[in-house]
């Protein structure tokens, strides 16, 4: 073969671009499927309890990654990691999902949202406390933007309704829960894949749910088919593929930006509940999905920034330094910090 035909292997540059969107691929992923487990929930709840349904949704979970586990051997967690991974099951997937499912009894799906997005401001406030993350004004001003906007939609979506209070505290339980593991999970990110670490989570929140058994067992005999087949996509797609999506795009950035992402979740979740029920969301409702919009890309305003002036240094550097910035002109908007 002579030396000037073009070859067919893809440039590194070019590879490179390409892996780098792949977290940002896999944030979209998550916010997509957590948003529409608010429609499921819809049509399940009026049969399951909030127990069972978890549980279901668990064991669905737990079963889906432990066959894809199989054909990916890993080593077994060190012992110091454990303390880290039943905070995370046990909080995160155990006492979050019961709690946020309690409370949409209770609530309507806007002050839900509402009250549950504390969770990314207090991830921020716990990483920089416990994992030593700044806090850099791009993701303030971004937070506090697109929590404005989940503000809007819950006042939008809650017109008319009473929302009491042992619904608005089972939401806020769900929301330390959800901060708490997060920031227990983001370490293990750099010690495990994020694959293992997702199954062995959502297998110690199954096994915290086991006291619920007797009443899912009693519950899906008398339920639909239907409701049995959403509790089995509830399983698998939000839970299985959303839990692994979300934690291979935290390893690859901090927990106060990737957190910041999940104020994406009420908007989308209006739009798909407009989309498959036919749900006309208020025109308020619209406005407050544009400032979470706004106060995304706000918090990732800093990363564009830094990948330009990484261009820019290619352009202008030596050979080895050019090197080094084409690689972070690629990088991707979910670069760890």
């Amino acid at each position: 073969m002579s030396s000037t035909e073009p070859s067919s292997v893809p440039s590194a540059p070019a590879t490179s671009q390409r892996l780098a969107w792949l977290p940002a691929i896999a944030a979209a992923t998550t916010v997509l499927l957590w948003a529409s487990a608010f429609v499921a929930i819809r049509h399940v709840g009026a049969e399951l309890s909030p127990g069972a349904l978890s549980l279901g949704r668990l064991l669905v979970g737990s079963v889906v990654l432990g066959v894809v586990m199989l054909g990916r051997p890993s080593p077994w967690p060190a012992r110091s990691m454990w303390p880290r991974l039943v905070v995370c099951g046990v909080l995160w997937f155990g006492v979050y999902n019961v709690a946020l499912n309690a409370a949409e009894r209770r609530v309507d799906a806007g002050t839900a949202a509402m009250v549950v997005n504390v969770g990314p401001i207090l991830i921020a406030l716990l990483a920089g406390a416990f994992l030593g993350e700044r806090f850099p004004a791009a993701l303030l001003l971004g937070s506090a933007v697109a929590f404005a906007g989940v503000v809007v939609i819950g006042v939008a979506t809650s017109a008319g309704s009473t929302a009491d209070t042992v619904g608005v505290l089972l939401c806020l339980v769900a929301a330390v829960a959800y901060a708490v593991g997060v920031v227990a999970q983001k370490p293990l990110l750099a010690r495990l894949p994020a694959l293992q670490v997702t199954w062995l989570a959502c297998v110690i929140g199954t096994v915290a749910c086991l006291p619920f058994g007797p009443e899912l067992v009693r519950e899906t005999v008398a339920a639909r088919p239907s409701t049995l087949g959403w509790v089995v996509c509830l399983g698998a797609f939000p839970t299985a593929v959303a839990f692994t999506t979300w934690a291979y795009a935290l390893s690859r950035t901090s927990a106060g930006r990737m957190g910041a992402t999940t104020y994406l979740v009420p908007p989308v979740a209006i739009l798909l509940g407009w989309l498959l029920l036919g749900e006309v969301p208020a025109s308020l409702a619209f406005a407050g999905g544009a400032l979470c919009l706004v106060g995304v890309a706000l918090t990732r305003r800093r990363v564009r920034k830094r990948s330009g002036q990484a261009r820019v240094a290619a352009s202008t550097g030596s050979a080895d330094s050019a090197g080094s910035a084409d690689s972070a002109a690629v990088s991707s908007p979910y670069d760890r910090r």
